[in-house]
């Protein structure tokens, strides 16, 4: 392989991306898809309460409500403002601590506690609210809770909100239309204007061609795979395994892209090959919707292996270790389709020569 005429290559892929809808709509769709679940689900299914707090002496409740894990607190300047804002369900609620609240707290009077609940907010977040309030109460008056709790977790503890679950599927759309449609739809669009006709007859090899393409897709695939998680606030903390992952998912991704275009002679062929494949090409992103399916079903995928490890470096944090085995197959998987590219290649030349 020449690395010159390679490099040709890709420079004019990369330079004529920007015309082509194709790569246009690889870029926009994740990112529009993007906003559209955050708008749908990003409030919907937030179970995380949030507190409106008045301070007027700083208090000590004031001060440990600010340090309890699970509640979103924000200090406001006054009462007014507290009320309006709770009623225009800016927050679940809304608390009014006294400027004397702790002195009378702690000399066993009776002070006044002003809580504001929004009419709009979930029962169990009225809930978390009140019972975290009556607990620092006692802590500041210097009580003991009347009970001690011993909390068990029985069963699965993969309690992740459906937001956190829809970014495989956001990521598979990032993965199939930058990675593999892309690589795919220009293979094709060459073929259909003849331009790789012209190519072929300069001193460009075919492989040149095919895998500078596989780059555009790989390229591509993984700067919109990063854009989606930044997006979605999910770009893990392990960045060096995550670039790792996205990286050899990219190259199963753009691989396929190249078998698909190339078994695709014109546009109608392609467009009705990735509507045929859909269904075993985002399958297993439906079963991160749905925990309690057998999971074994989406391991029965060979694109489940391309986004399984992505799944558990978000979600778990994994380290190289823990997704190494997926990667191994996910490799295994793409060398076993090189072969396929080579013998659809050598096809579509006495195609072309025959035309």
């Amino acid at each position: 392989m020449s690395i010159k005429r390679f490099a040709a290559v890709l420079k004019k892929d990369i330079a004529l991306g920007p015309r082509s809808p194709i790569v246009l709509f690889a870029v926009f769709i994740p990112i529009f898809l993007t906003i559209v679940l955050q708008l749908v689900f990003g409030d919907l299914f937030s179970l995380k309460p949030s507190l409106a707090v008045v301070d007027q002496g700083s208090s000590e409740v004031a001060r440990l409500l600010q340090k309890t894990e699970g509640i979103d607190v924000i200090f406001l300047e006054s009462s007014e403002e507290l009320k309006r804002r709770v009623l225009d369900h800016d927050f679940d609620g809304g608390l009014v601590l006294s400027q004397d609240f702790d002195q009378q707290l702690k000399s066993g009077q009776r002070p006044l506690l002003e809580i504001y609940i929004s009419g709009e907010s979930y029962a169990v977040n009225r809930l978390v609210l009140m019972v975290t309030s009556i607990d620092l109460l006692r802590q500041v008056e210097g009580r003991s809770p009347p009970i001690d709790i011993d909390m068990v977790q029985l069963g699965r503890g993969e309690d992740f909100p459906i937001s956190m679950r829809l970014v495989p599927i956001l990521a598979m759309y990032a993965f199939i239309i930058a990675g593999l449609f892309v690589p795919a739809s220009s293979l094709v669009e060459e073929r259909e204007r003849r331009t790789i006709t012209a190519m072929l007859a300069s001193p460009v090899k075919l492989h040149e061609i095919l895998w500078a393409k596989a780059l555009l897709g790989v390229l591509l695939s993984m700067v919109m795979t990063v854009v989606t998680l930044v997006l979605n606030n999910s770009f893990s903390e392990s960045q060096g395994v995550l670039l790792l992952v996205l990286l050899v998912s990219s190259v199963f991704w753009a691989v396929l892209g190249l078998i698909i275009g190339l078994v695709s002679s014109n546009s109608q062929i392609l467009f009705a090959l990735i509507k045929g494949t859909g269904i075993f090409l985002f399958g297993p992103a439906v079963f991160y919707l749905f925990p309690n399916w057998p999971q074994w079903i989406a391991k029965l995928f060979p694109t489940y292996w391309a986004i399984d490890p992505l799944w558990q470096v978000l979600a778990h944090q994994s380290s190289i270790q823990d997704v190494l085995g997926s990667l191994l197959i996910t490799l295994a998987i793409t060398l076993a389709l090189i072969p396929i590219v080579k013998i659809l290649g050598r096809r579509m030349l006495r195609q072309l020569a025959s035309s």
